[in-house]
C-alpha cells in the first residue's frame, strides 16, 4: 500500500446529465513527516475531456502521466484504447514495472484504476475508484453516500474525502477537485 495521498473518482448522473469527477487531497509525506500540505495530485488530460490523479512516489506518478498523455494524444483520447496500450507498454519495460504509483483515470464514460504493476483495473460497480492509503475510507464513505445520501456527485467526493483525511494519517482535508 502506498502511503501517500487519496485519490477518489466517481463517473454517473445526476439530475440526468453524465458526470465524472476526481478529488484528492494534497498531503505529502516522507517517512513520518509532512512535508506539503497544498499538493495537487489530480489533473485534467487530453484537452480536458480525461481527469486523472495518482497515489505513490510523485516522479515516478509524473512519468506515469508522461506516458499516458502520449498514448492518450496517439489514440486521440480514446480512453479505452489508451489505457489497454499503457497497460502493454508498462509490463513490456523494465523500468516502469518498478515505478511505485498509481493512477485513476475517467471520463463521463469509463473509470480505471492504472496499478504499478501494470494492470488495468475498472471498478466493480463501474462508477468508483480510489486508490492511495485513505483509498478504502474515501471508497467505503463514497459508496455509503451513494448508496443512501441523494447528493451532487461533487459534494459525494469532497465529503468522502474529508472522511478518508479525518481517518488516515497520510491524507489531510486540504481537498482539490476536478470535474467534467
Amino acid at each position: 500500500m502506498f502511503e501517500a495521498t487519496t485519490i477518489l473518482g466517481y463517473k454517473g448522473e445526476f439530475e440526468g446529465k453524465k458526470c465524472a469527477i476526481i478529488g484528492g487531497d494534497g498531503q505529502v509525506t516522507f517517512g513520518n513527516c509532512v512535508l506539503k500540505n497544498n499538493a495537487t495530485k489530480i489533473r485534467t488530460l487530453y484537452n480536458g475531456q480525461i481527469l486523472s490523479g495518482f497515489a505513490g512516489s510523485t516522479a515516478d506518478a509524473f512519468s506515469l502521466f508522461d506516458m499516458f498523455e502520449r498514448i492518450l494524444e496517439g489514440r486521440k483520447g480514446d480512453l479505452v484504447r489508451s489505457v489497454l496500450e499503457f497497460s502493454k507498454e508498462w509490463r513490456k519495460d523494465k523500468y516502469l514495472r518498478k515505478l511505485e504509483a498509481m493512477m485513476v483515470v475517467l471520463n463521463t464514460e469509463h473509470i480505471y484504476i492504472l496499478s504499478g504493476t501494470g494492470d488495468v483495473v475498472e471498478p466493480e460497480d463501474g462508477r468508483i475508484a480510489a486508490i492511495g492509503s485513505g483509498g478504502n475510507y474515501a471508497l467505503s464513505a463514497a459508496r455509503a453516500l451513494d448508496r443512501y445520501a441523494q447528493i451532487p456527485p461533487k459534494e459525494l467526493v469532497e465529503k468522502s474525502l474529508h472522511i478518508a483525511g479525518e481517518l488516515c494519517i497520510y491524507t489531510n482535508t486540504n481537498i482539490r477537485i476536478l470535474e467534467l
